[in-house]
């Protein structure tokens, strides 16, 4: 009995030992990856993330799977990101508040954009426009500084929400024209464009890919765009930097991070499908639907590009007093 029973004990013993010398990356090779997006579904930052996650997924071999988490101007996302337990499955879309305005904006957060996550590579970034209804009689930046400085209790800018790239663009905007721009909040860009378009608001600063269709049907017209050079998809509107605010830049972007822990080969990994999805023609041709623009590069780039992010804007937060909590 004994000798029968000894192979079968040296089998599971070397079972164990196996398991015991297999990284733990690659037991979770087949579980799938959830991708973390801090905005509701539907939205341009979740049509982005499903956009390149299904592009990833095939050249990871791996399901990845979307789980939006929206709400407290990404808060709620980058804390449960940030306190994550599964490193290596887990992507999350850092973008310019979680990454670069939240911790000027808040007074406390939960979490440590810069000891937390690890960068990925950057996804897009979405330029911004000044756009006007019917109602305001400007048909580019000169004639709206014009016709601002006749109006007696300043003008009113609506944004996708308080502390929104949006918002601190408009800011920056006031700031350096010295025109009296009044910020009207939104719950989004939606909302914000239909007062514009509706004569509640004088002007709106929008994101190209909430503002293009509105655009063509001509219910707004563009007054400029905060770009240095003109963007690609709406060639006849000059720049703001081109009609006198010299080197005027602002955009809405996003990045892929992961927490930190997530072992560097499965960064590697990652970093390499991300890349290769950005650049692919297919990705390119939906983002040029969506007027946004590819942002493809490196880990090591995208740390560089959002230390720089974060000191402009905290600047900007920080002289104009702004505050959300």
């Amino acid at each position: 009995m004994t000798s029968r029973l000894l192979p079968r004990r040296r089998v599971v013993q070397a079972l164990f030992s196996a398991l015991a010398a297999t990284p733990l990356l690659a037991l979770a090779q087949d579980k799938p990856i959830e991708w973390v997006v801090g905005y509701a579904a539907g939205g341009g930052s979740d049509v982005v993330a499903r956009t390149v996650a299904e592009a990833m997924g095939k050249t990871l071999a791996r399901t990845i799977i979307v789980n939006n988490k929206p709400g407290a101007a990404t808060n709620i996302a980058a804390d449960y990101v940030a306190k994550s337990r599964d490193p290596g499955n887990m992507l999350f879309t850092g973008d310019f508040a979680t990454l670069a305005a939240n911790h000027a904006l808040f007074a406390k957060l939960s979490y440590d954009a810069e000891k937390d996550f690890q960068p990925v590579g950057m996804l897009a970034r979405f330029p911004l426009l000044l756009v006007a209804g019917p109602a305001t009689p400007a048909k580019d930046w000169k004639e709206f500084v014009a016709w601002a400085k006749t109006q007696p209790n300043g003008v009113t800018y609506a944004s996708a929400g308080a502390g929104s790239p949006h918002h601190l663009a408009g800011e920056l905007l006031r700031e350096r024209s010295g025109l009296n721009l009044v910020h009207v909040p939104y719950r989004g860009a939606a909302p914000a464009l239909q007062d514009v378009m509706g004569g509640q608001v004088a002007v709106g600063v929008i994101d190209t890919a909430a503002a293009q269709q509105h655009l063509a049907s001509g219910r707004l017209r563009a007054l400029g765009v905060a770009t240095l050079v003109r963007i690609k998809g709406l060639p006849d509107v000059p720049t703001l930097s081109e009609q006198g605010l010299k080197d005027f830049e602002a955009f809405a972007w996003q990045g892929v991070v992961v927490p930190t822990g997530t072992p560097a080969d499965a960064i590697a990994k990652f970093s390499q499908a991300l890349q290769a999805a950005l650049n692919s023609p297919a990705i390119k041709a939906r983002f040029d639907t969506l007027g946004i623009e590819a942002m493809p590069g490196s880990a090591a780039e995208m740390a560089r590009f959002v230390r720089g992010e974060r000191e402009r804007w905290t600047k900007v937060i920080r002289t104009n007093n702004i505050h959300l909590d």
